[in-house]
Parts: C-alpha cells; structure tokens; sequence
C-alpha cells in the first residue's frame, strides 16, 4: 500500500503540471509567456518580503543572544512552576520563539526531545504546540507585506489568543497523556 501511494505521489506533480500545459494549450495560450510574467511577479513579492525576513531573523538573534529571552522564560517559568510542579523552562522558550520563527522553535524542540525524550511531558507538549500554533509574527509581517495591508485591526489580538489557546490546549492534553 505504502509503494502504492509513493508512486501516485510522485506521478502528481507531473501529471499537475502536464494538465496545465495541456490546457493552456487547448485554450491557444501563450503558456511560455505566463509562466515567465508569473515568476516575475513572484520574484517582485520576494524582493518585497526579503527586508521582513531579515528583520524578524535579526529581531529572533538578538533576543536569544541578548539573554532577554532567557530572562523572559526564567519569570514566566518562576509563575507556572507554581501551577504545573517541574515545568520546563525550555517549554516557555519554545512557546515564545514559535511566535516569530517555526525553524527556530524546530530548533529547540530538537533540544526539548534530546533532553526529555519524545513521550515525556515536555516532548509531547512540544509535538503538540507546535502542531497547533502558528508563527504569528512571521506570518502577519510577511502576508500583511505581500497584501500590502496597512492596519492590522484585531488580527494581532485574535491571533494571539488563538495562539495562547493553542498552547494551554497543548499543555493540558500533554498532562493528561503522560
């Protein structure tokens, strides 16, 4: 079965971009000429996202290496040690950098699942936050730029919640599995 569906998934591509062709061919389009106005287009949405990047990868660096981070999650370990006993401070790191970027929280979850193992409370919290959150920060700037939306409105705030409710589910259903 697994064999099976390798095959297909690797005939789709294919089989996706000859339907495209075949199409644009029957409607007598110019096929060439829109592929290379789409690439241009992309490339102009890139060189429009490159400074956002930049500065977010920047912004995640600074944190980290400012000892800002560490600061942050040691005061919020200090206030949910008092919930959860032995919480891991690693897990408020993880929940802050997933904010801004998912490599970076990718990153640290490696960390998270060599220390505590993949079944521990932590590594299953881990698998499941990041399964449930998103980079919010990252993903606000970059669309937010490409769209060219100037107000945010309630997006950050709804955004947030969603996130932080994400986490608190994450947390609970990985001490009720552990």
């Amino acid at each position: 079965m697994v064999r099976i569906m390798a095959r297909i998934s690797n005939m789709l591509i294919p089989a996706l971009i000859f339907y495209i062709v075949a199409m644009g061919i029957s409607q007598k389009k110019d096929i060439y000429q829109s592929f290379t106005k789409g690439a241009k287009e992309g490339m102009k949405t890139v060189m429009g996202i490159v400074p956002t990047l930049i500065g977010l990868m920047i912004a995640v660096g600074v944190l980290r290496a400012s000892g800002f981070l560490d600061f942050f999650c040691g005061m919020v370990g200090k206030l949910l040690g008092g919930l959860i006993a032995d919480f891991p401070k690693e897990l408020i790191s993880l929940f802050t950098v997933k904010l801004f970027s998912a490599s970076a929280a990718t990153g640290l979850a490696l960390d998270i699942y060599k220390q505590y193992g993949t079944d521990s409370f932590a590594g299953l919290a881990t698998s499941l936050a990041l399964a449930s959150t998103e980079t919010v920060f990252y993903t606000m700037s970059v669309y937010f730029m490409a769209a060219k939306v100037s107000k945010a409105r309630w997006t950050l705030a709804g955004a947030l919640l969603s996130t932080f409710a994400g986490i608190v589910a994450s947390v609970v259903i990985a001490l009720y599995m552990s």
